[in-house]
């Protein structure tokens, strides 16, 4: 299909009449696509649908603005726009439907996602960024209404930087900062808070973003009227509208079935935001949704007759045939044919992708068989093994849960037994376990060779002439200001970040130095920052999103956990945003500025590496580690330690803290104490404390979470000792228990235990403020010594009588 952008005044009417035609024969084909899905998923065939169907005009005038670089950030009824640039075949929308695991069948997330969920490639077989300029892009979707928001947000700052930043390699990113990041997003979910931030800051930047509203006046079964404040979103954001005097939006609103307004509104859009980086709101009313929300439900059941009826008749596909017909661009005939070979298309595209679908397992199914008719002849349980053979041939059309659930069941049968059939059967079923899992749980995080963990240590280096120590923050700064130099791509924002040098002047000066784009303040609306470096990520860029204090991150955790963290795994391999997160935590004084919640933390960001470095200069290092990789990362920074004194290196910007490693802190022989962050200080002063009763502690900082220990050190420790205790600022049973898993489960350390492993961590509730509310909520240096003790005391109550 003929896409090129081409204005109304320099368009014959031949190409005007081709143009029309091309673009019913997509409508019509995506809506059969819908019509046809909505079957697959009542039959069995697919677990779920959520299809385009009634938005299909606008998506088409959406798709000829569009350009080469531009990017998509959208939800998930846009399968009409990616038909339109090619980027989705009827044969690619039914492998989605049916979760099929290869990524060249199904390019949208290789089944990963359920169907209506879109992306391009942005990266190589290698992990290396494609020419994006030379593409249309669209980044990868996430079911959370709005969640696509903050990341528009970022994508279009990407051109506002490009345009103004000298000194940065744009070649595959951008020209000249021309290219648009177009939102797409239902009416209802605009009553989410992460489309007003977004809207917001995207004022308030002044960048390149079209968010397209549709319109059908309905969340699921609630009508407008519940949603929005005057039932009209484009009302309600009139304040938004720019001026002479005032920066703001460009407002636009037209009619979903009206296919001549809606091409000249989204052509006056995409130049305003191309050429003058003034974002648009495009309100698309009067669309329907003709099958309602999803496959899960019937929207007869809460629209009227009427309603129903108002749909039927001005359903977008039909007001667009009824205007191709009256305007004489072709006949009934015409149209007619051309919608049964559309029809004969769609069908055999959607049969062609269930049989590809099917293949692979038919296969593996008969191999199946053969092996379990084999082990059954030599087996005294063949009668059970032939029952389970005899199911297996009744199912025609396999999953791949069907041939484990069959095969491992085999194996029950069989044990005790001893044969070359069952051992056929046992590669056999090993084998099979490993790839299809691979398939469902590869790329969490990144297989690259300059992956984080890859990344060597490299120790710092001091002058030995120079005893003097300097204020943690100062070695923060000084670090990256040397990164900053290094790499031009760098870029940090967030509250306070910029004139003040975060609030521990952390970047003291640095905004003076490179600029208010690399060094930049925003206002606080912690969503969007993320948003912001998320998009920023995805279009080459390195940024540092700031997060005041950690205790706010849970405002940030929406794009965090639903964006960020899945983005490599959404997209398997395909998509990548090596965002740095920087915040900082732990002890302080009160609720809100000195939270530990990294018990929730580590679980809801797996995809990204968390970060816990217990003093600056560890700090400086993971940031100089990640800058060699391109993976996401959390690093949280000691709140108590920006005043601590400690020796500056001589070779900030390269030092690197490995990732993934444990230290090893002090050596001892009595028991294994294991913490990270602020805690290790305490727990360092303690182990001397200890020493001085005759407790010979050996001291690990984990200093990071996620991965922990991934040469399992910390078990060889507890090999020496026998004993274990996890110090931790964290609520029962939160990061503790986590490291006691992965210590005593994961790495065995169970074995080698003669006192029960044991958790020190904070109180239930939200640490109380003051430095009596921090003695008493969080684990302090007696509370330590006492534990310790006691355990000592456990083994051998003759050297180490009772305390109290």
């Amino acid at each position: 299909m003929d896409i090129s952008p081409k204005t109304s005044t320099d368009i014959s009417f031949d190409d005007f009449r081709t143009q029309i035609l091309q673009d019913y024969q997509i409508a019509f084909m995506s809506r059969v696509c819908s019509l046809l899905g909505r079957k697959e998923v009542l039959t069995g065939k697919a677990k779920f649908g959520i299809f385009g169907d009634g938005k299909e005009l606008p998506q088409l005038a959406m798709a000829r603005a569009f350009r080469n670089g531009d990017f998509r950030s959208g939800y998930y009824r846009d399968q009409t726009f990616m038909m339109a640039l090619g980027l989705l075949s009827p044969k690619e929308f039914f492998h989605g439907l049916y979760a099929t695991t290869d990524i060249n069948k199904e390019p949208m997330s290789a089944g990963r996602q359920m169907g209506g969920h879109f992306m391009t490639f942005s990266l190589n077989e290698d992990g290396s960024w494609k020419d994006l300029t030379q593409q249309k892009n669209s980044s990868a979707d996430i079911s959370c209404t709005s969640g696509q928001m903050p990341r528009l947000l970022g994508l279009a700052q990407a051109s506002k930087v490009y345009r103004h930043l000298t000194g940065v390699d744009a070649t595959k990113f951008s020209d000249k900062g021309n290219e648009v990041a177009w939102g797409t997003i239902g009416n209802a979910s605009t009553s989410e808070g992460l489309f007003f931030e977004t809207i917001n800051a995207g004022g308030v930047l002044q960048v390149p973003m079209i968010v397209s509203v549709w319109d059908d006046e309905y969340g699921i079964s609630v009508p407008a009227k519940y949603h929005t404040t005057k039932e009209d979103i484009s009302k309600l954001l009139s304040g938004f509208q720019r001026d002479e005097d005032h920066a703001g939006y460009e407002l636009l609103k037209v009619k979903g079935w009206d296919y001549t307004a809606l091409m000249h509104v989204y052509e006056n859009a995409s130049d305003i935001a191309r050429e003058q980086h003034v974002p648009v709101i495009i309100h698309v009313t009067d669309l329907t949704q003709p099958q309602g929300h999803s496959s899960s439900g019937s929207h007869e059941r809460y629209k009227s007759a009427e309603r129903l009826q108002w749909e039927k008749d001005n359903d977008c596909n039909k007001r667009f045939k009824e205007w191709i017909l009256e305007s004489g661009i072709a006949t009934p005939e015409e149209l007619s044919k051309m919608e049964r070979e559309i029809r004969q298309k769609v069908r055999a595209s959607k049969n062609d992708a269930w049989a590809e679908f099917l293949d692979q397992h038919k296969k593996m199914k008969k191999v199946l068989l053969d092996l379990m008719n084999n082990v059954a002849s030599k087996s005294a349980n063949r009668n059970f093994i032939a029952k389970l053979r005899n199911d297996l041939i009744a199912i025609e059309e396999p999953l791949k849960k069907d041939l484990g659930v069959i095969s491992r069941k085999a194996l029950r049968y069989l044990i005790g037994e001893e044969s070359q059939e069952k051992d056929a059967l046992v590669n056999w079923v090993n084998d099979f376990l490993d790839k299809s899992q691979h398939k469902f749980s590869s790329n969490l995080y990144s297989d690259k060779p300059n992956r984080a963990t890859n990344i060597p240590a490299v120790k710092p280096i001091y002058n030995t002439d120079i005893l003097e120590e300097v204020d943690g923050r100062v070695i923060l700064r000084d670090n990256f200001d040397r990164l900053f130099d290094k790499y031009p791509e760098a870029m940090v924002f967030g509250e306070d970040s910029g004139t003040i040098g975060d609030v521990n002047q952390g970047l003291e000066g640095l905004q003076k130095k490179y600029g208010k784009i690399r060094v930049a303040d925003t206002g606080i609306r912690e969503s969007t920052i993320i948003g912001q470096g998320i998009g920023l990520a995805l279009r080459g860029l390195r940024p540092i999103a700031e997060i005041q204090y950690l205790d706010y991150i849970f405002y940030a955790t929406s794009p965090l956990t639903d964006d960020l963290a899945t983005m490599l795994y959404r997209s398997s391999g395909k998509q990548k945003a090596p965002l740095i997160v920087r915040t900082r935590g732990h002890r302080l004084e009160g609720i809100w500025h000195s939270g530990s919640p990294m018990g929730g933390l580590i679980n809801l960001l797996r995809g990204m590496y968390i970060l816990t470095p217990r003093n600056m200069t560890q700090a400086a290092g993971f940031y100089n580690t990640l800058m060699k990789s391109d993976e996401p990362a959390l690093v949280i920074e000691s709140l108590n330690g920006y005043r601590l004194k400690e020796r500056k290196p001589e070779n900030l910007g390269e030092f690197c803290t490995p990732i993934g490693v444990v230290e090893t802190l002090k050596t001892g022989n009595d028991i294994t104490l294991v913490s990270y962050g602020s805690t290790v200080r305490i727990v360092l002063r303690v182990a001397k404390e200890l020493a001085e009763v005759g407790i010979d502690a050996e001291v690990i900082d984990a200093q990071t979470l996620l991965p922990f220990d991934i040469n399992h050190d910390t078990v060889k420790s507890v090999q020496k000792t026998n004993r274990l205790l996890v110090i931790d600022e964290d609520v029962p049973g939160g990061c503790s228990a986590y490291l006691i898993r992965e210590i005593v489960e994961k790495q065995g350390a169970f074995k080698y235990l003669d006192s029960q492993p044991q958790t020190l961590t904070s109180k239930a509730h939200r640490p109380a403020y003051g430095s009596d509310g921090d003695y008493f909520s969080k684990p302090n240096a007696e509370d330590i010594f006492e534990t310790v003790y006691a355990i000592m005391h456990e083994a051998s109550p003759s050297d180490y009588p009772k305390l109290r």
